[in-house]
């Protein structure tokens, strides 16, 4: 009998298997391009010409591996590959993934919603968040494994915005927490480009921004932020998000729940003219880069202080040196 032997492959050859379409959605979006490519009788490196990036980024996108392809870059896929629109279809899924499981699920509901409503207790929301200002933000999250994976988040919440621009655009009311405007998120500058941005969407007529003063006090959504998503069919849905968490809330009665809660924040905020106002306050008067002292000179300048008051020295580690003490 004769025996017949497969060749043995190396590791890395270019025939190992591809991933499994099932997986995820970047190995179904790999798998959906390799093989519109192959019926195009285009090898990787042709199709890498004709959209401007080099042959192993297509490797990348097909094997489901490096930071998953930007809006760009699917549309420039789609149109070379003659797709009919199925890569760009694919794409929000895709990128949906490069976020934590409880992100999901409320980034499915919201592309759909009619209407968004939401209060803000700490920072600005992705919708109306500036590239510098986003990225600084993204860059401390604890769910953060790479800077290809910060990018990859920062590319997924702009694109979210284009949604503000389109004809089946929702309405949006944001509720903004004083301390939203003066934090400076990403420095001086990145600030107060992020209140300019929210100064010039406020003019956008499906979209409201007003400011919950401090003077408000307590309020029931003091624990972190909430949004309420109306569908298209009537349906409402809760969100609420800390800085490592998110849920979401389908049962009609919590819902209806925080949108009370909601609504009464939006009663309590400034009217939309004078929180305009609040946020050119706080552009002018908080966040000019000559006004703040760096680190340095901060450290230099509480240096100084201590040692003009007598209350000792500190050593260069930071630590203070202890005084004398009298001998009995």
């Amino acid at each position: 009998m004769t025996k017949h032997y497969l060749p043995a492959r190396k590791p890395g050859n270019a025939v190992d298997r591809a991933p499994d379409p099932q997986q995820s959605m970047a190995a179904l979006f790999g798998s959906r391009v390799r093989r519109l490519r192959t019926a195009a009788g285009l090898t990787q490196a042709e199709l890498g010409r004709m959209t401007h990036v080099v042959s192993t980024r297509i490797t990348q996108i097909e094997r489901s591996s490096g930071a998953k392809p930007s809006l760009e870059l699917a549309r420039a896929l789609d149109a070379a590959l003659v797709a009919d629109h199925l890569l760009i279809d694919l794409w929000p899924y895709v990128y949906r993934e490069a976020f934590p499981d409880w992100a999901r699920a409320f980034m499915g509901h919201s592309a759909r919603a009619v209407a968004i409503h939401e209060y803000a207790a700490h920072v600005v929301p992705g919708l109306l968040q500036t590239e510098e200002y986003g990225r600084a933000l993204l860059r401390v999250g604890r769910t953060l494994r790479s800077e290809e994976h910060l990018e990859e988040r920062l590319s997924a919440r702009l694109q979210r915005q284009e949604r503000l621009a389109a004809a089946d655009r929702p309405e949006l009311w944001v509720v903004l927490d004083e301390a939203v405007l003066r934090r400076p998120v990403g420095g001086p500058a990145a600030m107060r480009a992020q209140l300019a941005r929210l100064l010039a969407t406020a003019e956008e007529p499906h979209i409201t921004v007003q400011v919950l003063p401090f003077t408000q006090g307590e309020h029931d959504a003091l624990g972190g932020s909430l949004t309420v998503l109306v569908l298209p069919d009537g349906t409402e849905i809760g969100y609420t998000e800390g800085a490592h968490y998110g849920q979401l809330i389908e049962d009609p009665e919590e819902v209806r729940s925080f949108a009370v809660t909601y609504d009464r924040l939006r009663a309590a905020a400034l009217p939309p003219l004078m929180s305009l106002d609040v946020i050119r306050s706080a552009m002018e008067d908080d966040h000019h880069e000559a006004s703040v002292p760096s680190r340095s000179d901060r450290r230099r300048l509480a240096q100084k202080q201590l040692q003009q008051s007598g209350r000792g020295q500190l050593r260069r580690d930071g630590g203070r040196i202890p005084r004398p003490r009298p001998r009995p």
